[in-house]
């Protein structure tokens, strides 16, 4: 049977993407040997990560001035990195709580200094984005969280006038355009929608290096990354390679602005099936709606042993709620088909037969 990997993450990867991986773990670029046994110093790896840093550049249509980095430990590991690298001593750090992983953002800064919280939602259990929130213009940075994976909400803007912007994308970044120059850091686990756990994506304008004045350890220094064209270390070579792969694949597809035009249409299909059936509820608020993680209920918790039963009977897998939501979660990030939605949707219609 067919599956249709709903799954927030790891999650679904092109099928294309996935047979050349395969591939290159056994034999390599006709090497005879395994992508994960040569030397990452070798010209077929410095190769890939070259490429994964050039597609980066080009379907984000990145200005110059900004570093490319590809680093290990997560965006978890990111959540202390921005403050170290951007946060002077007597600092002020400005962040808008959005969810659990936000929370997770700031308790970390917490750690370098004085970290306000310009705006949350948490008083609605985060179904909604924030709005019409001040950010101190003596704030040395504003944090946000762009796509909440766990309550399916989406920023659709990113206020803060001329304060430097921070952006955790680990669950949106290349599903949709976005004007890049007006971000100064911006970072995204692999594993949403690039590649396999295992590296993480960081966008950096060049300018800020050295700028908190701190003392900062090698491996959490951008500039140490940017310098050694993100080989400071051994790098993670299957992920990124996969990463490549991956950016390959969305560049022939048509690139970010034809990949939006698809996530907008899988959303429609689906919020048009909970909008309209009785037997589901929303959870995020329409205006703030991710077009990444489709997050809904049943109207009657009583029908969820027939609609789990429906839904494995379809090859439908993944799409139980992150616990403190409960619920349904539907992850439709870029590498799922259309087709999959619809298989979803005819699910969600058999309920009421």
């Amino acid at each position: 049977m067919k599956k249709h990997n709903f799954s927030a993450g790891p999650s679904i990867l092109p099928q294309e993407v996935l047979k050349k991986a395969s591939e290159a773990v056994i034999d390599f670029n006709g090497l005879g040997l395994s992508l994960i046994e040569i030397s990452h110093r070798s010209k077929d790896f410095i190769a890939v990560m070259d490429k994964a840093q050039a597609l980066v550049k080009e379907l984000l249509e990145l200005p110059e001035g900004y570093s490319v980095l590809f680093v290990q430990g997560g965006a978890s590991t990111e959540f202390l990195m921005a403050p170290y690298n951007l946060l002077p001593e007597g600092g002020k750090a400005a962040y808008v709580d959005t969810g659990a992983w936000s929370k997770k953002a700031i308790t970390e800064a917490q750690r370098f200094g004085e970290t306000v919280v310009v705006a949350s939602s948490k008083d609605k259990g985060y179904n909604y984005i924030p709005k019409g929130y001040d950010v101190p213009a003596d704030a040395d940075y504003i944090h946000f969280t762009s796509n909440n994976t766990i309550f399916g909400t989406q920023l659709k803007d990113f206020p803060g006038g001329d304060v430097l912007k921070v952006v955790d994308m680990s669950s949106d970044i290349f599903s949709r355009k976005l004007d890049f120059s007006q971000f100064d850091v911006v970072y995204a686990g692999a594993q949403k929608n690039m590649g396999p756990s295992g590296t993480t994506l960081v966008i950096v304008k060049d300018a800020i290096f050295g700028k908190s004045g701190r003392n900062v350890p090698a491996m959490l220094d951008y500039a140490v990354h940017a310098k050694a064209g993100s080989m400071f270390n051994t790098p993670p070579v299957f992920p990124v390679y996969v990463s490549m792969l991956t950016l390959e694949w969305l560049k022939e597809k048509g690139g970010v602005e034809a990949i939006e035009k698809l996530n907008n249409e899988k959303a429609e299909l689906l919020y048009n099936e909970i909008d309209n059936n009785p037997a589901f509820v929303g959870f995020a608020a329409k205006e703030d709606r991710s077009n990444m993680n489709v997050t809904f209920t049943l109207a009657d918790e009583s029908q969820k042993e027939k609609f789990d039963a429906i839904a494995a009977a379809a090859g439908i897998s993944g799409i139980n709620g992150h616990r403190s939501v409960g619920g349904y979660r539907a992850s439709i990030y870029n590498a799922m088909p259309i087709e999959s939605v619809q298989v979803l949707v005819n699910a969600m219609q058999e309920l009421n037969k």
